[in-house]
């Protein structure tokens, strides 16, 4: 599949292509799709995608929201891929933020606990470059300091509020709450790691908060002990929500 770098990146507006996903990190399991990030400036239009030929389902940039941007679900040569969009210049602009440890947490479609605006800069440090120049940034000292900060103050409010709804014996709030807080605990110790997270798949492992996972799956559970049970287990401290 790599083969296919030279046509993407000549269709027009693209100046680089990378690998990403599983492929680029030497962890893709059999049937494992191919994902191809397409850098462009200025403007993307569709139709030079479309133009290709390859059957599937093409998306305009900015569909799939702010920082997912947008992309394309392929079949070719009956293989799966899919390619995503990445404006060059908003790309730098939140690597040059992260550099300062600055950054947002934006509601995005697939991120329960939101994704963090660095996640394109983690998308650059491990993605490989197959066409164009592009910069290889490793994990900014000073957003290992201000990541898990921000990270772990969402994690705290909703565990609050998770506790609120517990209280209400609304089971959907109750829940939707923890599992935020569980996966927002694990974005904030992966970032204390020095450890890019792009998104959630795996999340709560990699962050080594399996004993929690195991208690959210347990169906026979009062709302108010799970609750408590997954309190104890994230061991969050917030001057706000859990009393310092």
């Amino acid at each position: 599949m790599e083969h296919l770098a030279a046509q993407l990146a000549a269709i027009p507006g693209v100046v680089a292509v990378t690998l990403g996903g599983s492929r680029a990190t030497n962890t893709a399991a059999e049937g494992s799709d191919w994902d191809f990030g397409l850098y462009y400036r200025g403007t993307l239009d569709p139709a030079g995608i479309v133009a290709l030929g390859w059957p599937g389902r093409v998306f305009a940039p900015g569909e799939w929201g702010h920082i997912m941007n947008g992309g394309a679900w392929l079949t070719i040569d009956g293989t799966k891929v899919d390619l995503i969009y990445r404006d060059l210049d908003e790309v730098l602009h939140w690597t040059a933020a992260a550099g300062k440890g600055q950054f947002e947490i934006q509601r995005e479609v697939g991120y329960v606990a939101g994704i963090a605006t660095y996640v394109l800069t983690g998308e650059l440090a491990l993605g490989r470059v197959l066409a164009g120049d592009l910069p290889r940034p490793g994990f900014p000292r000073k957003l290992r300091e201000t990541a898990p900060a921000a990270w772990f103050r969402l994690a705290a409010g909703a565990l609050h509020f998770a506790e609120v709804h517990a209280g209400r014996q609304d089971a959907v709030a109750c829940l939707a709450n923890l599992c935020q807080a569980v996966l927002a605990a694990a974005q904030g110790r992966l970032a204390a790691a020095g450890e890019w997270a792009l998104n959630e798949k795996r999340l709560a492992k990699r962050a080594g908060l399996d004993a929690v996972q195991d208690r959210l799956g347990r169906s026979d559970q009062d709302l108010r002990t799970l609750v408590s049970d997954v309190r104890a287990l994230l061991r969050l401290s917030d001057a706000v929500w859990t009393g310092g």
